[in-house]
């Protein structure tokens, strides 16, 4: 053990355990922590926002818990309706100058009838997120059933339903194993051969299951869609194993007689390779993922399955008091959250967040769409797929903060497919170099605008992913990854230099064609030239970019031209509200939403730190007035949002009184799923990151602890959330004052960390400890 500059050099685990207040803190898996990370109800679920969610990253279930029948409904993350295809309309790149003459005239309202004409994507809908279908388990003669639970071991991944029928006490397990591939499925019972069990499988797709000695097969095709030929082939394969008692088929059905326990193997794959090849054998994999998973008992692959989900879940453990509130059935706490103090309910909502994104994003899948994994209708809402106008962002913001970055990678592959795709859009539609992605895509990685003008013609949603990439080296600080995406983010900036257009008023630079995302401005229309969120994505898409280029020793003299450009972007605006505008133009008291949903001109405050109340002070108290404008209360995503904006701000009261709102009834399902309404996943993950952001912000070398701590989580405790600069930080608060921080370096670097006036700078080595003590963030 050695010391610089009074810095101990030790390993985290070592550094965390060496303090008392920190050791405090429950460990995943301790004795009694148990209930801190479960979610628990005392009846079935009826509708499927009452079941409880399982997934790998790549296949999915819905848990029902049901007695005497139970449904457990099946996804495979790379099934999508229609096939590969290039939306991109012929007329486009032809009609796009008329339409920016006509915006420039402040003409919109014909601006966007030309647009609707001859600029949107042929066909002008994407393609939809499908499900495979339907596990179903029925137990005939089961009788009258009492002392019934179930529950989601969030640290395990594993949902459990007992009860008790006939005086014999069953017990249904059910696991998504990222080891194994496959959904697994334990029944047993407290009396030997009391288990009679039928097994089907259903499907809304073109197929249909048979049945064969201990084996279920599925064989299907995805839907056509919008005119697009279903091109995907999907396949499910089930192995029932009874112990001690008789499986045979027939009638497209397996059944299970006198059984003690039985395992259940789920195996699903579909033909798709990639957006532009579905020459998989979906039948073939299937089977040899079930071939592999059959060789292992139930309780290896649910330890092996355990063990996965603890190497990214127990990364992280936040403690935020605990209140006789905590006791009750989640649904239960849900709807009295309202009324109630049970400071445990965020801290539950946390941990589920991070629960989920682990389940719907790990690598060599598909990113996290706007329902996660999990979808249970063939016409989902919005199509169940990414709309990256705010949603697919929102569902990566916990990733880098809480300590997920590999659940980023298929994230990260999605724009490497956009870029060749997109690449397509930029010649074709706009005659620019570099590529373009637009307001959504879908699992072909179609980047063409789609919706309607007053939608989908914002060029924005490539950029702003591109963002993300940025996040991920400045959090891991890793030169090879940032060398590996240099390209695209290099790309999607080529783009916009060829693109810009002058305002003839200003000289400035902006985007047109644009709009705010989904706003419509007192002009009759929403397309328009340079809205507020574009100029603020396009100064960070430059800066990170050119400083991208920095680093990797290239480009010096595109850097530069990146400078010059970002000089010229049209600046934020404040209005006569005193509000930042969303618009060039003082547009937004007028405006036919004073509460829309969308704060998309706040993109500066958060995720973006180009406001910051201390840098940016007139900025940010603007920032405030359009939030209080805005309202606080809106779809559950939205409510997300403000949270995180209210916490950048500072006022740890507004930001927990939204988050209030956010987890009661009218925004949080009974399985905490989030109501936009009806489900959209990215307020779980918008909601846990707003939870990290009011107890830790950083922003380059600087650390700011508690900036948003509300008088409702007075003490407690948070370790393994993660800083830019590749940090590790551990902290506990009494009384709503630092106690102790732990800062683990994984690389070197300077470091300040701040708490109300108090700062503390130090240089740390790659392995070394900073320890703080109280208030005044004292050595040791």
């Amino acid at each position: 053990m050695t010391r610089r500059d009074g810095v101990t050099r030790r390993d985290a685990l070592g550094a965390a355990a060496g303090s008392a207040a920190l050791a405090a803190l429950p460990v995943r898996g301790e004795e009694g922590s148990a209930d801190r990370q479960r979610l628990w109800y005392r009846q079935p679920a009826t509708v499927w926002t009452e079941a409880l969610p399982v997934g790998n990253g790549r296949l999915g279930a819905m848990v029902f818990g049901g007695t005497a029948r139970e449904r457990i409904q099946l996804n495979e993350s790379s099934l999508w309706g229609g096939g590969p295809y290039d939306p991109v309309n012929p007329a486009a790149r032809a009609a796009l100058p008329e339409v920016r003459r006509l915006i420039a005239a402040g003409r919109y309202a014909e601006a966007q009838a030309l647009a609707n004409a001859k600029v949107m994507a042929q066909p002008l809908s994407q393609m939809s997120y499908q499900p495979i279908g339907d596990l179903i388990l029925e137990l005939p003669g089961l009788g009258a059933t009492s002392d019934y639970h179930r529950e989601l071991d969030l640290d395990a991944a594993l949902a459990t339903t007992t009860f008790t029928a006939g005086g014999v006490r069953h017990r249904r397990r059910v696991l998504a194993s990222p080891v194994d591939q496959v959904i697994a499925v334990e029944l047993s019972v407290d009396s030997p051969g009391a288990i009679d069990l039928d097994v089907a499988l259903t499907t809304p797709q073109r197929g249909a299951a048979t049945a064969t000695g201990h084996m279920l097969a599925l064989d299907g095709r995805a839907p056509d869609e919008h005119g697009v030929a279903g091109a995907t082939r999907l396949a499910a394969r089930v192995r029932v194993s009874a112990h001690g008692g008789s499986v045979s088929a027939g009638d497209a059905r397996l059944t299970v007689r006198g059984a003690a326990a039985v395992t259940i193997l789920v195996a699903m794959a579909t033909s798709y390779r990639r957006f532009d090849d579905v020459g998989g054998d979906a039948g073939a994999i299937a089977a040899a993922q079930l071939e592999r998973a059959a060789t292992k008992p139930f309780a290896q692959i649910a330890d092996d399955a355990a063990r996965e989900n603890r190497r990214l879940f127990r990364r992280v453990t936040l403690d935020l008091g605990r209140t006789a509130a905590a006791e009750r059935p989640t649904d239960e706490r849900v709807r009295a959250s309202q009324q109630g103090d049970d400071p445990a309910l965020a801290q539950l909502y946390f941990d589920y967040g991070r629960y989920l994104l682990i389940c719907s994003s790990r690598p060599g899948g598909q990113p996290a769409n706007l329902q996660g994994l999990w979808n249970e209708s063939v016409k989902p809402p919005w199509g169940s797929k990414y709309t990256i106008n705010i949603n697919t962002e929102m569902n990566y913001w916990p990733a880098e903060a809480t300590a997920l970055p590999e659940c980023t990678a298929p994230l990260v592959q999605m724009v490497r497919e956009l870029a060749v795709t997109g690449e397509r859009t930029a010649r074709a539609m706009y005659g620019a170099r570099g590529w373009v992605a637009h307001h959504n895509t879908d699992g072909w990685r179609a980047t063409a605008p789609i919706d309607g003008a007053q939608y989908g013609l914002w060029p924005t949603g490539g950029a702003w992913l591109c963002t993300h990439l940025w996040d991920r080296y400045d959090y891991g600080r890793d030169l090879d990854y940032l060398r590996s995406v240099y390209p695209l983010i290099r790309g999607a900036a080529l783009f916009f230099l060829d693109t810009l257009q002058v305002d003839a008023a200003s000289g400035r630079l902006v985007t047109s064609p644009s709009l705010s995302p989904e706003n419509v401005h007192p002009r009759g229309a929403a397309i328009c030239a340079g809205p507020a969120m574009d100029q603020q994505i396009l100064r960070d898409l430059f800066d990170q970019t050119a400083r991208a280029a920095a680093l990797l020793g290239t480009d010096a003299a595109f850097a530069n031209e990146l400078a010059a450009a970002r000089a010229r972007l049209a600046p934020d605006k404040i209005g006569a509200q005193g509000q930042l505008q969303e618009w060039q133009e003082d547009w937004d008291a007028a405006a036919p939403e004073p509460h829309h949903r969308h704060v998309s001109h706040l993109y500066g405050l958060f995720p973006s730190t180009q406001i910051d109340v201390e840098r940016t002070p007139a900025l940010a108290a603007a920032a405030r007035r359009s939030l209080e404008l805005r309202g606080d209360e809106s779809t559950g995503w939205a409510t997300a949002w403000r949270a995180n904006l209210w916490a950048r701000l500072r006022d740890g009261e507004h930001a927990h009184r939204i988050l209030a709102y956010l987890l009661g009834p009218e925004r949080t399902y009974p399985n905490l799923f989030d109501s936009h309404p009806p489900f959209q996943i990215d307020g779980n993950f918008g909601g846990a990151r707003a939870i990290a952001e009011m107890l830790m912000q950083s922003r380059g070398d600087e650390l700011l602890l508690l900036p948003a701590l509300p008088r409702a989580w007075p003490s407690g405790g948070v370790r393994g959330l993660r800083a830019r600069g590749a940090r590790r930080v551990d902290l506990t608060w009494r009384a709503g004052i630092v106690e102790r921080v732990v800062v683990s370096a994984d690389l070197a670097g300077s470091v300040t960390v701040r708490a109300g006036t108090r700062r503390v700078t130090a240089r740390l080595s790659a392995g070394d400890v900073l320890r703080l003590r109280g208030p005044e963030l004292r050595r040791g």
